[in-house]
C-alpha cells in the first residue's frame, strides 16, 4: 500500500476516532472519492479507545433520537458484515427512584411513541427479572427499550475505517496537523509534520483536541475535556451466553453494562474535574497525550462507587479488574458541536459529551450530507456550532458552563429550569430597576432576562397554577402580567433580542435574495420574514426594518443572533458592498404593548401616533422623554404597541420615563413568561420548535410571508415551489385541551382516532382564552378544524380539539387599533 502523503485532497478529515471515521465512511457512501483522513497517532487513540460504549437511542430531542436510531441500525448491519463491531442489542433499563423520575419516565414513553421506539414501563420486579443482580430497594419503576445495547468502540472505529477505505478514503495515521491555511475567509489546506496538503474542505474531528485544532484556523470550538471514570469488575456471573441489559440509575448517578462476565460501572459525580484547564496548559491538551489515561482518582469516585454498591450489591465484593479515567470532551449545553464554521469549508464535529458512541453513526450521516449538499437534512440548529455567542470565546465562561452541565448530567430537566454558572454576565440597562422591583430572572445566551416579577404575584390567582411539572417554577404573576397587558398596558425589556445591522450598497440586494418576503421596501418599512434553505425549509425567522437606502436592521431571537448573522454572512457578496454587524449590546429595547400604550406614549413623544401617521409595521426615529429612539410599531403579544430602541447609555432613563408615565394608565411590568403566553394564544410561531429547517412557511401557516413572484426570486424558492406543487402532507395546527389544569410542555405525543400522528412543538396556557394550548404538525388528510385529538401528558391521554388559530383576536383588530 502506498503510504506517501498526497499533496492534495478535496476533503481532509482531522481525527481518527469514531467521529472522524464515521464521517469518512459516510462521505464514501455518498460517492466522495477524494477524501483523506489524518490522525496524530493511531486510530482511536484520543477518547474513543476508553469510551464505555453504551448505545441508548431515546433522547428528549427528536433529531438526536433519529440519529441514534440510525446508529443502532448501522451497527447491527456492520455486525453482520465482514468487519463486526461487537454490537450487542441487549436492551436497556432506566430506573426511577422518585415520583418525579417516574413522571419523567412516563413522559419519555410518550416521546418514544412519536419516533416508533418500543419503550415500555416496567415494575421493580420486572427490572430485577431482566437484571438479576439488581437490588430494587427504593425503586418505583422504570423503562425498558429492547433495541438498546452496547458496542465495542475500537471495533466500531476500525470497521468504519475499513468501510471508508473500501470506498476510496485514504487514511494516514501518525500525521500531526500543525497549521490550517485560511485565505479570503475560506480554508485552503492543512500543514502537517509530513508535508502540506491543499484542500477544499477540512473537517475538525479532533475530539478533546478540537479546540486546539480550531485555533489553527482562527475558530473557537467551546469544549472542555472532563475527567470521566468507570471501572470494570472481575467475573460476577457465569458465562452462559445470556446478556444483561444496560442499566442506568440517574437518581443515584450511575450506569452499568456487562463486560464479558463482569460489569462495567461508571457515573456522573457532583464533584467533577475539568482537565487541561490550568496554568500554561489552559485549554491545551499535552501534545504527547495519545492512547493515554489520567491517574485513577478513587476519592472523587467514592460517591459513584457507594451508589453502585447500593443498587448492585455484588459490587461491594467484586474484584476490580481495572479503573479507567479518561478525558471526554463536553460542550457547555450537552449538545454536539457540529457544522460549518465562520471559515468557509472548515467544519467541526466534536464535543460528543460521552454519548458520541451512541450517536456516531448518525453524526457521520448528517455531517457527510452537510458537507456534500451544503446543508444538513435534519434540523441540527441546536447542535450547530454557530449557536454559540461571543461569550463562549472566553475559556473561563466555557469552563464554568461545561462543569455545571457535567455535574447536572442526570438531573431531571424540569420546565423553565435555570442554570446558575457564569451569571450574571450580560445585563440590560434596566437591570438594577428589575432587581429592585422583584424580578425573577432567567438566562438565555448569557443575558439576564426577566421571567416575571414576583411583586406582581398578588395581582394573580393561585387557582391558575397547573398540575404537575408545569406548576414548577410558575408564579401567579405570569397571569397577572398577561392580563394586565391585554387590559391596560405591559412594559417589557427585550434588550436581549439579537440585533444585526446590514449596511452598504449591496445590503438591499442581499436581504431581498435571502428573505422569502419583500424586505427592500420603502424607508421606514418593517417586514416579518423567513430566510429559507436550499430545500425551502425555514432557516431563520426575523423582522427587517429599513432605516435608510443602505441601512437595515434585523431583529431575531436572543439565542439565534450568532446563527442568523452567520447565515447572512454566508450569502453576502465578498466584494465589500455589504457590512454585517451584531450590535445587540449597543441598543436597549423596551416594548410597550396594550390598549393603553398609545395614550402612555402620546404624552412623551412629538411623533403623531395615529394609524395614518404611524401605521402598523412601520418605524420612525423620534424622541421619548429626553431619549432619542427608534420606534417600531410591531408586537409579539397581539396588541397595539411599539418596540422602542435606544443607545444603551439612555436605556435606564427610557425605562424610567415609560414606567412613570404609565402609572396613571395602570401599566404593568412583565417578563418573558407572560410574552410566551401572549404569543401562544395569538398564534405567533417560535423558530427552533414551531419553525425548523425541515418545515416550510406554507406548512407552518406563514404563506403570507412568501412572495414567490418578487423580481429576482429568493434563495430556496424553486425547492419551496416544488414541494408546494407536490402537496404538503402536514400542517401546523393549534389544539386546545379540555382540561385547563393540564398544560403541554412540548414533545408530547398527539393521537387522532387512537393513532399517534404528531408531537407537540410548543404548548402552555392562554390566560385570555382560558385554555391549555398546543401546536403540532398533523397530516392534512387526517385532520381538519374541529377534529378531536388526545395529547399524552405524563401517561394520561387528555382530550382536545383542533382549533382555527389565532385563538385570540383572529381578525387582528387590536394590533391595528
Amino acid at each position: 500500500m502506498d503510504r506517501t502523503l498526497p499533496d492534495r485532497a478535496r476533503i481532509v478529515v482531522i481525527g481518527g476516532g469514531v467521529g472522524g471515521t464515521s464521517i469518512a465512511y459516510h462521505l464514501a457512501k455518498l460517492g466522495e472519492r477524494d477524501v483523506l483522513l489524518l490522525d496524530r497517532n493511531e486510530l482511536t487513540s484520543g477518547s474513543t479507545f476508553h469510551s464505555a460504549g453504551l448505545v441508548g437511542q431515546l433522547r428528549a430531542d427528536v433529531t438526536l433520537t433519529r440519529m441514534n436510531i440510525y446508529s443502532a441500525q448501522l451497527y447491527a448491519e456492520l455486525e453482520a458484515g465482514d468487519n463486526p463491531v461487537g454490537f450487542v442489542p441487549c436492551g436497556g433499563i432506566r430506573l426511577a427512584c422518585t415520583p418525579e423520575r417516574m413522571q419523567e419516565a412516563r413522559r419519555q414513553i410518550g416521546w418514544s411513541r412519536t419516533v416508533d421506539l418500543p419503550l415500555q414501563e416496567i415494575s421493580p420486579a420486572e427490572a430485577k427479572e431482566l437484571f438479576p443482580l439488581l437490588d430494587t430497594t427504593g425503586v418505583l419503576g422504570g423503562t425498558y427499550l429492547a433495541t438498546d445495547g452496547y458496542v465495542d468502540p475500537a471495533q466500531l472505529t476500525y470497521s468504519l475505517a475499513a468501510g471508508a477505505r473500501a470506498g476510496g478514503v485514504r487514511i494516514h495515521p501518525h500525521t500531526r496537523v500543525l497549521g490550517i491555511d485560511v485565505r479570503e475567509g475560506r480554508v485552503r489546506g492543512v500543514r502537517t509534520d509530513r508535508g502540506d496538503i491543499e484542500a477544499e474542505i477540512v473537517v475538525n474531528c479532533g475530539g478533546m483536541f478540537a479546540a486546539e485544532i480550531g485555533r489553527l484556523a482562527g475558530v473557537r470550538v467551546p469544549i472542555v475535556p472532563m475527567s470521566h471514570q468507570y471501572l470494570i469488575t472481575e467475573p460476577v456471573r457465569p458465562r452462559d451466553g445470556s446478556h444483561l441489559p444496560t442499566l442506568r440509575d440517574p437518581d443515584n448517578l450511575v450506569y452499568f453494562r456487562e463486560e464479558v462476565d463482569g460489569l462495567l460501572m461508571g457515573g456522573y459525580e457532583r464533584d467533577s474535574a475539568p482537565w487541561a484547564q490550568t496554568g500554561a496548559n489552559f485549554e491545551t491538551v499535552p501534545p504527547d497525550f495519545n492512547g493515554k489515561l489520567l491517574p485513577e482518582d478513587w476519592d472523587r469516585f467514592a460517591e459513584i462507587a457507594e451508589a453502585a454498591q447500593q443498587r448492585v450489591p455484588t459490587m461491594a465484593t467484586a474484584g476490580i479488574r481495572k479503573m479507567i479515567n479518561g478525558p471526554e470532551a463536553f460542550t457547555p449545553d450537552n449538545e454536539f458541536c457540529l457544522g460549518e464554521t465562520e471559515v468557509g469549508g472548515f467544519f467541526v464535529a466534536a464535543g460528543f459529551c460521552a454519548h458520541g458512541i451512541a450517536g456516531a453513526g448518525g453524526i457521520g450521516k448528517v455531517m457527510a450530507e452537510w458537507i456534500v449538499a451544503g446543508e444538513p437534512e435534519f434540523d441540527l440548529s441546536h447542535m450547530d456550532i454557530r449557536r454559540f455567542g461571543r461569550q463562549y470565546r472566553s475559556p473561563s465562561y466555557t469552563r464554568k458552563r461545561t462543569v455545571e452541565n457535567y455535574e447536572t448530567y442526570y438531573d431531571i430537566p424540569f420546565p423553565h429550569r435555570e442554570r446558575g454558572a457564569g451569571r450574571p454576565l450580560r445585563v440590560s440597562s434596566a437591570y438594577s430597576w428589575h432587581r429592585k422591583h422583584g424580578a425573577s430572572f432567567g438566562e438565555k445566551s448569557g443575558w439576564e432576562r426577566v421571567n416575571h416579577y414576583e411583586s406582581n404575584a398578588a395581582a394573580g390567582q393561585e387557582s391558575w397554577r397547573p398540575e404537575g411539572w408545569a406548576g414548577r417554577n410558575w408564579s401567579p404573576a405570569i397571569g397577572a402580567e398577561h392580563l394586565g397587558t391585554r387590559e391596560r398596558a405591559g412594559l417589557f425589556d427585550e434588550s436581549s433580542f439579537a440585533k444585526i445591522e446590514v449596511t452598504g450598497p449591496g445590503a438591499a440586494k442581499l436581504l431581498d435574495w435571502v428573505c422569502a418576503n419583500e424586505v427592500a421596501g420603502p424607508v421606514g418599512a418593517v417586514t416579518y420574514t423567513q430566510a429559507l434553505n436550499a430545500r425551502g425549509g425555514i432557516e431563520c425567522d426575523f423582522t427587517v426594518t429599513r432605516w435608510a437606502e443602505q441601512e437595515f436592521q434585523v431583529v431575531t431571537g436572543t439565542a439565534f443572533g450568532s446563527h442568523d448573522a452567520a447565515w447572512l454572512r454566508r450569502h453576502a457578496p465578498t466584494d465589500g458592498s455589504v457590512r454585517i454587524a451584531d450590535v445587540t449590546g449597543a441598543y436597549s429595547c423596551f416594548a410597550l404593548w396594550g390598549p393603553s400604550s398609545r395614550d402612555i406614549l402620546a404624552g412623551l413623544t412629538p411623533a403623531a401616533l395615529d394609524n395614518e401617521s404611524f401605521p402598523y409595521l412601520t418605524a420612525q426615529e423620534t424622541t421619548v422623554g429626553d431619549v432619542p429612539v427608534r420606534a417600531l410599531r410591531v408586537t409579539f403579544a397581539g396588541e397595539l404597541g411599539w418596540e422602542l430602541y435606544c443607545s444603551s447609555e439612555y436605556g435606564a432613563a427610557l425605562w424610567r420615563t415609560l414606567w412613570e408615565a404609565g402609572q396613571e394608565h395602570g401599566v404593568i411590568a412583565g417578563g418573558y413568561r407572560a410574552i410566551d403566553s401572549l404569543r401562544l394564544e395569538k398564534g405567533y410561531r417560535l423558530w427552533g420548535s414551531d419553525l425548523t429547517p425541515e418545515r416550510t412557511p406554507y406548512e407552518a401557516g406563514l404563506g403570507f410571508c412568501v412572495k414567490p413572484d418578487k423580481p429576482g426570486g429568493f434563495h430556496g424558492r424553486e425547492a419551496l415551489l416544488r414541494r408546494k406543487e407536490a402537496g404538503f402532507t402536514h400542517r401546523l395546527r393549534c389544539l386546545t385541551l379540555d382540561d385547563s389544569t393540564v398544560w403541554p410542555l412540548g414533545s408530547e405525543a398527539v393521537r387522532v382516532g387512537g393513532e399517534v400522528l404528531g408531537r407537540v412543538t410548543t404548548g402552555g396556557f392562554g390566560y385570555s382564552v382560558g385554555r391549555a394550548i398546543a401546536f403540532v404538525y398533523l397530516p392534512v388528510d387526517r385532520v381538519k378544524i374541529g377534529t378531536e385529538v388526545e395529547v399524552e401528558i405524563f401517561g394520561r391521554w387528555v382530550p382536545g380539539v383542533v382549533e382555527r388559530d389565532p385563538l385570540f383576536d383572529p381578525k387582528g383588530t387590536r394590533v391595528r387599533a
